[in-house]
């Protein structure tokens, strides 16, 4: 019995081992997932094929910096200009230097915390989805509700509500439109702008902050690299992930 726990615990060890040769392909994943999210959120925030000046085009969109003050209809953030700023240019360099794998972990920071102050300023009262369940029986507000979560219940019930005005918005197309035309590239839905895709943004900058570009496909492994076999003999190395 002894020997074949150790047999199978060889067989785990190596494995794993073998696997870890793949380790760069999450990192990797990440990083084309983001960067074409992060690239085109900063890009309609810039005035990038405006008909302005020169400069002007390097600076934010006026409609969003006044979106970013805005108290009543807008974030009322302070300094909407500055932080405008900020979140465009942190999203659209951001992306690229995703995209190539450069300065991995430092841009990340900056990029996870747009997506937090985006998750709790534009979409924190929306709650958690960003597209309303419209089944209760399938929302995963469900597995909340099993454990007591507080607000479970009442998503469940939103989920019942949406599911009733879907069904409504469908029998009124069906009788006064071109179904077939009007869902060809997809269903309805009730559109709820929670926190979802921004937290999932910040957990996934999270990952590149703690782990890395990865190997092999990114700039930072190979400047790491050319970095090391310059180090002289004997002169310790700081190793970066």
């Amino acid at each position: 019995m002894n020997m074949f726990v150790a047999k199978l615990s060889d067989l785990y060890s190596q494995s794993f081992a073998q696997l870890k040769r793949l380790d760069f392909i999450v990192p990797l994943l990440l990083r084309l997932y983001l960067a074409p999210i992060f690239i085109v959120a900063g890009l309609t925030k810039l005035q990038f094929g405006a008909d302005v000046g020169f400069f002007a085009q390097f600076a934010p969109d006026p409609n969003i910096v006044a979106w970013f003050g805005n108290p009543d209809w807008g974030l009322g953030l302070p300094m909407p200009s500055v932080l405008a700023f900020l979140a465009a240019w942190s999203e659209f360099l951001g992306g690229w230097l995703l995209l190539f794998g450069l300065g991995t972990r430092i841009i990340s920071i900056p990029l996870a915390f747009t997506m937090l102050i985006a998750a709790t300023t534009a979409h924190w009262d929306n709650g958690w989805f960003a597209i309303a369940p419209s089944d209760p029986d399938t929302s995963s507000a469900r597995v909340l509700d099993w454990a007591g979560i507080p607000g479970a219940q009442e998503s469940l019930e939103n989920s019942e509500a949406v599911g009733s005005r879907l069904s409504k918005m469908r029998s009124i197309l069906r009788e006064n439109g071109n179904t077939d035309w009007l869902f060809e590239k997809g269903s309805i839905v009730v559109l709820n702008n929670g926190i979802e895709f921004a937290a999932t943004y910040f957990i996934m900058c999270l990952a590149l902050l703690f782990y890395g570009a990865g190997r092999f496909v990114s700039v930072d492994y190979w400047l790491r690299m050319n970095s090391r076999r310059k180090t002289p003999a004997g002169v310790p190395q700081v190793v970066a992930a």
